[in-house]
């Protein structure tokens, strides 16, 4: 009989990789905690038009990359692709904005999207994220890098930094028309790809990674130019209040993101260590999602962060705790092997009973794969031994064993 495999595009995360994964999400959830995010629970699965309608019909996601089926009720449902549309969808359907002031929201777990598997790059990706619903304030997008920025360091990571304003709703759509009309004269040379986008999604063009996509784009109108003068305001505003926080950064003219709804400020944290897709954590202002989605008009922004990505780039984990493994010698001193490793458990210990049964040699060679620091040998004594020096010492009540076990760790 042949055996099962995971589906290609989708992985097992176990082992150190396992520990990386919560030592991000820990890390993250820590800090956001700080900032006063309250934790949303969201769906793995949404009616498609919540997509349709807030990523873009013309965007890759929509139109190549989601996973699409009929439920048992012939509904058109998706996976989702991504966290902010289905956040925006439970602020309008569970009338947070009646509660008056403003949500900060965050969010993990499982994304799917059906595209092609690379270094950091699955059909299923884990990401962690943050929404701020009911701010307008330049304050609001400045705290939002700073929050992920203080995040990438604590997790030592190396990046850097781009940010771009992408304007409002009437600088975009005159700076679309004046980037489609300097793309129509070079239409030939460009990718398939992009020929396609000219009409559909033009911005998407400046982020191509084909060389000669890039070469032509390189002296295309630069959005910059076409802002209006109070989304040029904000985004001065916001980069002198980075540089208050002292936080580094470059201006990156052709960075828009891939999703259609985001107006003002975009920014990136990348590296250069993971290949091409070097992007690590992402978002901008979204001020007209929340209306377009059958809201009340509500000013947003939020990022998401790709956590295998950022496993990637996790290096040092914080120090395990010492293990101690708790060995019985017969079966009749089970019940109090249990017993001690309750108490060890009880005072903060990392314990392992041993479950496997055996001779000692073969015993001791289980709690040394285990890792183990220590090893208490069980009988009518209490037997501690460390594994590194080989060092023993005997005890004859549960108590002493405990209290030597505490001044060792």
């Amino acid at each position: 009989m042949s055996k099962i495999q995971k589906v290609r595009g989708f992985q097992d995360i176990y082992g150190e990789n396992a520990k990386k994964y919560r030592y991000i999400v820990d890390t993250f959830r820590e800090t956001f905690e700080k900032y006063n995010f309250k934790e949303i629970i969201l769906p793995f699965v949404e009616d498609i038009s919540l997509f349709k309608r807030s990523v873009g019909e013309a965007t890759d996601i929509v139109q190549k990359e989601m996973y699409v089926f009929l439920d048992k009720g012939g509904r058109e449902v998706a996976l989702r692709p991504e966290g902010t549309a289905s956040c925006v969808r439970a602020y309008i359907e569970e009338k947070m904005y009646a509660e008056g002031g403003y949500h900060k929201l965050f969010y993990e777990g499982a994304m799917f999207r059906y595209e092609r598997p690379q270094a950091g790059r699955y059909r299923q990706f884990h990401q962690i994220g943050a929404e701020i619903f009911g701010v307008s304030s330049v304050l609001a997008d400045t705290e939002l890098i700073s929050m992920v920025y203080k995040i990438l360091k604590k997790l030592k990571i190396d990046f850097k930094l781009e940010i771009n304003s992408l304007g409002d709703f009437q600088s975009r759509k005159t700076y679309t028309q004046e980037l489609i009309k300097y793309l129509k004269q070079y239409e030939n040379g460009l990718c398939e790809t992009c020929k396609s986008r000219i009409n559909t999604n033009p911005l998407r063009v400046l982020d191509c990674k084909v060389e000669s996509c890039k070469q032509i784009t390189k002296d295309a109108p630069k959005i910059i130019d076409y802002l209006s003068e109070e989304s040029e305001k904000r985004f001065t505003q916001l980069k002198e209040y980075l540089k208050a926080l002292n936080i580094d950064f470059v201006e990156n003219p052709r960075l828009v993101r891939g999703l259609d709804y985001y107006t003002d400020t975009v920014f990136e944290f990348t590296t250069d260590q993971i290949g091409a897709q070097g992007t690590v954590a992402a978002g901008g202002r979204y001020d007209n999602l929340v209306e377009q989605l059958g809201g009340p008009p509500t000013p947003a922004l939020g990022f998401a962060a790709g956590i295998e990505r950022l496993i990637l780039l996790v290096k040092d984990l914080p120090s395990e705790k010492p293990l101690i493994t708790v060995i019985p010698l017969t079966p009749d001193y089970n019940i109090q092997a249990l017993s001690f490793s309750e108490s060890l458990r009880n005072s903060g210990i990392k314990t392992e009973t041993l479950l496997k049964e055996g001779s000692l040699k073969s015993m001791m060679k289980t709690a040394d794969k285990l890792k183990s620091d220590y090893v208490v040998f069980i009988s009518d004594k209490y037997e501690l031994k460390e594994m590194k020096s080989g060092n023993q010492e005997i005890f004859y009540t549960p108590e002493d064993t405990l209290e030597a076990v505490k001044d060792k760790i």
